[in-house]
C-alpha cells in the first residue's frame, strides 16, 4: 500500500466543525436536530448555529465547511434510516420472536466484527474493550428479552385459566351443563380442565 492511500485510510485533516470545542456540544446537537428535521434551510442553521457559537464566544465555522459537514451528517442519516428499515421490517417478518433473533444477529455480527479487528491487528486495547462491553451489553439484552418473554407467557397463561374459571363459573350459573362450559373453554380459549 502506498503512502497516499495510507492517508486516504485515515481520518484525514479536522475540519473547523471537528476542532470545536466541547462548549459546543450543545450547539453541535441543535444543529444536527435541525437537519435531521429538515424544516429549516441550511443557510439559515450555519447562520443560527454561527449566532450560537458568538453567544459562548466561540468563533463561527464558514458556510462551505459546515456544508460539507452537513452532507456527512446527511449520509450518516440515510444510512442510519435503511438500517432501521431493514432492521423493521426484519422484526415484523420474524413475528414475535423477531427481536430475540434481531439480538442473536447482532451479537453475532459483533463477533465477526471483534474477529476481524484482531485478525487485522488494527485494534487497540481500547477499542477492544469497547467491543467487548457491547458483547456483553447484547447478551444481557438477549437474556433479559428471554426472561421478559417467559414472565409475559407465564402472566398471560394465568390470564387465561383465571377467564376460564370464570367462564364455567358463568355458564354453570347460567344452567349449562359442566360439560358444555368444558367444551367452551376448549374451544374458546383453547385450555383443557
Amino acid at each position: 500500500m502506498t503512502d497516499t492511500a495510507d492517508r486516504r485510510a485515515g481520518r484525514g485533516h479536522l475540519s473547523s466543525i471537528d476542532m470545536l470545542p466541547d462548549e459546543a456540544d450543545d450547539d453541535l446537537a441543535w444543529a444536527i436536530e435541525q437537519l435531521r428535521d429538515r424544516t429549516m434551510p441550511q443557510t439559515a442553521i450555519v447562520g443560527e448555529f454561527n449566532k450560537r457559537l458568538a453567544d459562548r464566544g466561540i468563533a463561527g465555522v464558514s458556510k462551505s465547511a459546515f456544508s460539507r459537514w452537513a452532507v456527512r451528517k446527511a449520509i450518516q442519516f440515510r444510512k442510519l434510516d435503511e438500517v432501521r428499515h431493514i432492521t423493521s421490517e426484519i422484526v415484523g417478518d420474524l413475528g414475535a420472536d423477531g427481536a430475540d433473533q434481531v439480538t442473536v444477529a447482532v451479537a453475532e455480527m459483533l463477533k465477526v466484527a471483534i474477529y476481524e479487528l484482531l485478525e487485522k491487528g488494527t485494534a487497540d486495547s481500547k477499542g477492544v474493550m469497547e467491543m467487548a462491553r457491547a458483547l456483553t451489553s447484547v447478551v444481557s439484552a438477549q437474556k433479559t428479552s428471554h426472561e421478559h418473554r417467559r414472565r409475559l407467557e407465564e402472566r398471560v397463561a394465568a390470564q387465561m385459566e383465571q377467564a376460564g374459571d370464570k367462564l364455567e363459573q358463568v355458564a354453570t350459573e347460567r344452567g349449562m351443563t359442566a360439560e358444555t362450559a368444558a367444551q367452551i373453554r376448549r374451544d374458546v380459549l383453547g385450555l383443557r380442565i
